[in-house]
């Protein structure tokens, strides 16, 4: 997990307007959102892990213990029941809502974060570089 930790800035995104109109996210805030290019800063402390969203449109923060259930009150403001796991590289995040459910997943590709956001079909893709 170590890999992971440190500021990550986004250099690219594709599909995500799709991946958020699948979640339910409205048309204006879609736009507003597709704009963002976000930083990421993941952090421990003890046992616990924090991951820091960062932009001009909002702030987010979630605290986590892998493998612990959590509630998490995401960037769109849903409330989410969300577990995150760590196997063979990736960092995995379950997101469950109102019988929805969502998974992004983290991994280390050539030096870059790659995050995979996928609903149903819908699949996103969000790279970052280290800061």
């Amino acid at each position: 997990m170590d890999c992971f930790l440190g500021r990550w800035k986004m250099t690219k995104s594709e599909n995500f307007d799709a991946y958020m109109s699948e979640l339910g996210v409205g048309f204006p805030t879609r736009k507003a959102a597709a704009m963002l290019k976000p930083d990421v800063i993941i952090s421990k402390t003890g046992d616990k892990y924090c991951l820091k969203t960062e932009s001009s449109f909002r702030t987010t923060e979630i605290e986590f213990a892998l493998g612990e259930e959590f509630d998490e009150t995401t960037a769109d403001n849903r409330e989410t029941k969300t577990t995150m796991t760590f196997e063979n590289g990736v960092l995995k995040q379950h997101q469950k809502w109102d019988g929805k459910e969502t998974t992004i997943t983290r991994e280390i590709k050539d030096g870059k974060l790659v995050v995979t956001c996928t609903m149903g079909k819908v699949q996103c893709v969000r790279t970052y570089e280290k800061a």
